[in-house]
């Protein structure tokens, strides 16, 4: 069982990736239907304002703590997150365990050049995994034929790369009608699987300056960045009230 840290009512895994992959292994090996949250602090700030969206949140069976802004939140507040598991990082050890074991993947999201491309990255990078199917981002989430397609697929391990709050409702919406089936929301991975956008080096990554990498790239994504200092503010304002965050 994963240890857990408690934010926004929300529980937070707190364990090493390790421990997270091998959670992960299990429960494919069990054919069990799972649903992973990435989150982020834009992610958290957004349930905060949208209940549904926070009921989809809740739905998972794991939170993980993406982005850095929830491993300082959890510092703050006293309950430290031992150690930020990026949703990046969960997909590439995916790949190397579903080579291993045999699991297969689809992959869902981003535009259609994009999604083609980042399938074909992969296959050369992971020769051996197997791509049960890949679709595009850009349909209709009430279209029964997406889920036919990822039925008759039967995949083990199901990559959203949607967007937020897009990509957890459609798992949240559509889970139950698999029978098995590993759900993670990816958010803009296959673009950087694909080459589109580049992930940070590893350097900024160390220093868990890859929002602001991320910042420089896309300087129109400045205003989602405003959640991080507010989530902040309200870690600390919960830590000097003594009130529960």
């Amino acid at each position: 069982m994963l240890k857990t840290v408690e934010m926004m009512r929300m529980p937070f895994v707190n364990s090493r990736m390790e421990e997270l992959v091998h959670e992960l292994d299990d429960r494919l090996g069990r054919s069990l239907n799972t649903f992973v949250v990435t989150a982020n602090t834009e992610i958290i700030m957004h349930a905060r304002n949208d209940r549904a969206y926070f009921d989809n949140l809740n739905a998972a069976n794991l939170v993980i703590p993406d982005g850095i802004g929830i491993v300082i939140g959890s510092k703050i507040i006293g309950t430290p997150i031992e150690e930020r598991l990026t949703g990046f990082d969960l997909m590439i050890r995916l790949f190397h365990l579903c080579t291993e074991k045999g699991y297969s993947v689809y992959f869902l999201g981003a535009e259609p050049e994009v999604i083609e491309e980042t399938v074909d990255k992969v296959n050369n990078r992971f020769p051996s995994l197997k791509v049960a199917g890949y679709h595009h981002g850009y349909f209709d989430p009430e279209d029964p034929s997406v889920v036919k397609e990822i039925q008759s697929a039967e995949p083990d391990v199901i990559l959203v790369g949607l967007g937020v709050p897009r990509q957890e409702q459609w798992i949240a919406q559509h889970r139950e009608l698999f029978p098995k089936g590993l759900f993670i929301g990816v958010g803009g991975s296959f673009d950087v699987l694909a080459g589109k956008v580049k992930r940070a080096p590893v350097f900024w990554q160390k220093l868990n300056l890859e929002w602001l990498y991320r910042l420089i790239q896309r300087p129109s994504r400045w205003k989602r960045m405003t959640v991080l200092p507010l989530f902040l503010i309200k870690a600390i304002i919960a830590r000097i009230l003594r009130k529960k965050f």
